[in-house]
């Protein structure tokens, strides 16, 4: 299935059906698609998304980063609460998103490290921020 993890409908019927799931995404809040990949992701070197920060970062920019990674998880556990819910009495087990993304096959990553920062990524991530780039004028 080619699905957006953003809303993960078609990731609990890929799961449903034994079937695999290509993600397109240019970001999922909460670097939610980092932790389902298992990823590296310490929130004092990588950059939280609407932090403003580069992976350059002074101490007190890391410290707002960090607190940034607190109020995300909190945030996001009832942003994607109704998921769990749909994911766990649909597959009559108990799921979390992260549990739920992580059976993702291949990520596509609207990214570009010329826009954006480097990080670690897995193998089944693949870069393809080439596709959103206009000839500027």
């Amino acid at each position: 299935i080619f699905t957006d993890p953003l809303t993960p409908c078609g990731q609990i019927l890929a799961l449903h059906f034994s079937i695999p799931s290509v993600f397109f995404l240019r970001g999922v809040p909460c670097a939610l698609d980092i932790h389902a990949a298992q990823s590296p992701d310490p929130p004092s070197y990588v950059p939280r998304m609407f932090s403003l920060n580069t992976d350059h970062m002074t101490f007190p920019q890391r410290v707002k980063n960090f607190l940034i990674s607190l109020s995300e998880s909190f945030t996001c556990s009832i942003v994607f609460s109704p998921f769990e819910s749909l994911a766990s009495d649909f597959l009559q087990k108990p799921m979390t998103i992260t549990q739920l993304l992580s059976h993702g096959s291949i990520w596509l990553k609207r990214l570009d490290f010329v826009f954006d920062y480097p990080m670690p990524v897995m193998p089944n991530m693949i870069f393809i921020g080439g596709i959103n780039c206009a000839q500027k004028k």
